[in-house]
């Protein structure tokens, strides 16, 4: 069998991290898309499965180049994991038009050109997967969510809609509602009244993702949402 090729993007120091670590422990190569090329070299010679790519996913052209490069040494990839995300706060009378479209451009624009780029090779192989990790935005907007929030709703539906065209050839496609505050050193400080049961570990978001990625075809999930026992909900 030849190798397995995962592509994760927005490879940071929590979900992302995590899901390289997860994947690449199961035998697949992967190929981590991220701008902090630094953070990518030192994941790189942890783990040698790991290849580093650093990219914006919101320069599509860049993109387009960098999964050709993937392409190219390591295969066809059979796996995408799209975790990059661009957010912020603020009601809508504060978030300038132009933080919208970038946000946009992040976190659905570039979904777009990644599955553009990769469906067509797992649709010929007959196999493949592609999991967007998503929030609590996609559900709802709250109101300091107002440049946030419209961008991850329509991430999710472009999720289901590549859902209903590539998993009737094959290609299963589902989306990860992370429904808590995930466990990160950042939000330790921010949050530092919080118990540990309040946070989600970005192991445990892997290892939901990668069970995901391998279910039995004929009981497919599309949405998945995880939160941790301690969570309100």
């Amino acid at each position: 069998m030849a190798e397995r090729v995962c592509v994760v993007t927005g490879v940071g120091p929590g979900t992302g991290a995590a899901l390289v670590r997860r994947f690449a422990s199961d035998g697949y190569r992967v190929a981590m898309l991220a701008r902090d090329a630094g953070r990518l070299a030192a994941l790189a010679a942890e783990l040698p499965g790991a290849a580093a790519y650093p990219v914006d996913v919101a320069d599509l052209d860049a993109l387009r180049t960098t999964l050709a490069c993937v392409r190219a040494e390591l295969g066809a990839p059979a796996v995408l994991l799209h975790n990059a995300v661009a957010g912020g706060f603020g009601t809508f009378e504060s978030v300038t038009p132009e933080a919208l479209e970038q946000r946009f451009r992040v976190n659905v624009t570039s979904l777009l050109v990644l599955a553009q780029e990769l469906a067509p090779a797992m649709v010929a192989a007959g196999w493949g997967a592609i999991v967007v990790t998503g929030n609590t935005s996609a559900w709802r907007g709250k109101a300091g969510f107002a440049g946030f929030a419209p961008t991850k709703a329509a991430q999710r539906i472009l999720a289901e809609s590549l859902a209903r065209t590539l998993g009737p050839q094959g290609v299963h496609v589902a989306y990860v509602v992370v429904d808590a505050v995930i466990d990160v050193p950042w939000t330790r400080r921010a949050f530092p009244d919080r118990p540990d049961e309040a946070f989600i570990r970005p192991a445990g978001i892997a290892d939901a993702v990668h069970h995901l990625v391998h279910q039995e075809r004929s009981a497919w999930t599309f949405e998945l949402d995880l939160r941790p026992f301690g969570e309100s909900w």
